[in-house]
C-alpha cells in the first residue's frame, strides 16, 4: 500500500464526508493504493456514526473509536499502530489542511529520501493576536530547543516514512514535537513544504491559548528526557555539585573574613549573625538534596525495560 492518512478527530461530523471524497479524488487522480484511518477521540456529534455510513461505501475507510476524549497524541499513536502504507500521511479533518498537498508530500518522502516532512502554513487563516504571535513565539522556542529549522512544527499536515511512525511512542500532548522525537530515534532527515490553509468552514477550533502554555511545558519535558533521560546523575550531580560549591564558598568567605577582622581588630558581625551564613547553608543543603535526587534518578533509569532500547538501522 502507498499511502496511508491518519485523521484524529473530535466531533467535526459535519466536515468528514467532503473530506473523504477529497482525499479520494486525489489518490484516484494520482493513482496511489490507500487507506484512511480516522480516529474519534470521543465525540458526542455523531461523528462515529458518520464514520461508519463512510466505511460502508469506501472500503478504504477505516475507524478507530475511543470511549472518551484522550487528545490527539492518543490518537495518532494508536492511528500510528494501525497503519500499513508505505508513507504515513496526518492531517486535520477541519479541511483547513488540503488533501491536494498529499501527491507532493508522497513525493520528498519517497523521492527525495526524506525522512519526515513538515508542513508549513505560512498563510495562516486564523486570527493573528490568538493564534498568529503566539504560534511565531512557539515556533522560534522551539527551534531553539530542538535544533530543527521548521517555521510550523505544529503543523497537522505531515508525511512520515512508515518505519519512523512504528519507532516512536507518542504520548501525553506530545504530538507537537513529532519531528524531535523522530531525530532523537536517530532521523535526522526533517524536511519542510509550505503547504495551503484554509478557513475552518465547520464548527470551532478545540484548542485555546492554553495549548501555548502547554506546548512550552512539554518541550521543556521532552529536552529534558532526551538529553538526561538515560543519565540523570549528570543533570542532577552537576547542578548539585554547583549548588554545594557556592554555599561552602559563601561560608568560607563569611568565616575568613570574620577571623580577618578579629586578628585586626576591627568590628566583625558574629557568623550566625549574618544573613548571608543562612543563604549559604540552603546552598548547601538544595546541593545535597539535588545530588541525591540524581541516585535516584540513576536507580529508576537502570531499573528501566527501555535502559538498552536502540534503533538499529541496519546489521549483518
Amino acid at each position: 500500500m502507498d499511502i496511508s492518512v491518519i485523521i484524529p478527530l473530535f466531533n467535526e461530523r459535519e466536515s468528514l464526508p467532503e473530506l473523504n471524497a477529497w482525499i479520494r479524488r486525489v489518490m484516484e487522480a494520482n493513482g496511489f493504493s490507500h487507506e484512511v484511518i480516522m480516529v474519534d477521540d470521543g465525540s458526542d456529534d455523531g461523528s462515529w456514526d458518520c464514520i461508519t455510513e463512510l466505511s460502508k461505501t469506501d472500503p478504504a475507510v477505516h475507524g478507530i473509536q475511543f470511549r472518551r476524549n484522550y487528545g490527539k497524541s492518543a490518537a495518532l499513536y494508536c492511528g500510528f499502530e494501525k497503519a500499513q502504507g508505505d508513507v504515513v500521511i496526518t492531517m486535520d479533518a477541519d479541511l483547513q489542511d488540503s488533501p491536494d498537498e498529499i501527491p507532493e508530500l508522497y513525493k520528498m518522502i519517497k523521492e527525495d529520501g526524506y525522512d519526515v516532512v513538515s508542513g508549513w502554513k505560512q498563510h495562516r487563516k486564523d486570527n493573528k493576536l490568538t493564534k498568529n504571535l503566539p504560534s511565531k513565539l512557539y515556533n522560534w522556542t522551539a527551534r531553539k530547543v530542538t535544533g530543527i529549522k521548521l517555521h510550523d512544527m505544529n503543523c497537522g499536515l505531515k508525511a512520515y516514512k512508515k518505519e519512523v511512525v512504528k519507532s516512536i511512542e507518542v504520548y501525553g500532548e506530545m504530538h507537537r514535537y513529532i519531528p524531535y522525537l523522530a531525530k532523537n530515534a536517530g532521523y535526522t532527515r526533517i524536511g519542510e513544504k509550505p503547504v495551503h490553509h484554509e478557513k475552518r468552514k465547520y464548527g470551532k477550533s478545540k484548542f485555546g491559548i492554553e495549548r501555548f502554555i502547554n506546548g512550552f511545558l512539554d518541550l521543556g519535558s521532552l529536552w529534558f528526557l532526551s538529553s538526561f533521560g538515560k543519565k540523570p546523575m549528570h543533570f542532577f550531580g552537576y547542578s548539585g555539585l554547583l549548588m554545594f560549591f557556592i554555599g561552602f564558598v559563601m561560608v568560607v568567605w563569611i568565616i575568613v573574613a570574620k577571623l580577618v577582622h578579629q586578628a585586626q581588630g576591627l568590628y566583625f558581625r558574629p557568623v550566625t549573625d549574618q544573613p548571608l551564613f543562612y543563604l549559604a547553608l540552603l546552598a548547601v543543603v538544595i546541593g545535597v538534596i539535588l545530588f541525591l535526587a540524581g541516585f535516584i534518578g540513576e536507580m529508576i533509569a537502570r531499573s528501566s525495560g527501555e535502559r538498552n532500547k536502540y534503533n538499529i538501522k541496519a546489521e549483518f
